[in-house]
């Protein structure tokens, strides 16, 4: 057998052209706009990149992008409000909470928190035991 390199800038590319048909076609066939809101607790710079290119993604394949950075001293309690707020809000059909998380902040009650169906990560523990 021979090997095949993959070009991964290739594959990328044929992905998001096809996320971005797809939300096209949601948009015209059930007039919605899929949604994506990002968390992001304290100022991790990798995790700020991350989150900024999400976005940046999100907008380009023609989806909604929520984007709430909170401070690292933010209390549990305002985490778990603001991931119920979005859990209830129609035009959000995606959550995701950039790991890690501050210390102080315990990760797997804000995961517990998310909406299976809105969990992105697929961490939810309902959603890790469909996989």
């Amino acid at each position: 057998m021979t090997a095949k390199i993959i070009d991964g800038k290739l594959v990328a590319a044929d992905l998001r052209a096809r996320v971005a048909d797809e939300v096209a076609r949601v948009k015209r066939d059930h007039g919605f706009t899929p949604g994506l809101a990002v968390v992001l607790v304290g100022h991790d710079p990798a995790s700020e990149v991350y989150v900024r290119n999400k976005a940046k993604q999100t907008e380009a394949a023609g989806m909604a992008s929520f984007e709430h950075k909170l401070a690292a001293d933010t209390p549990q309690a305002d985490l778990l409000a603001l991931i119920a707020k979005l859990n209830t809000d129609p035009s959000v059909h995606g959550i995701l909470v950039q790991l890690p998380l501050p210390k102080g902040l315990d990760t797997q009650a804000v995961i517990n928190a998310i909406d299976p169906a809105k969990d992105v990560d697929g961490l939810h523990p309902i959603n890790a035991g469909r996989l």
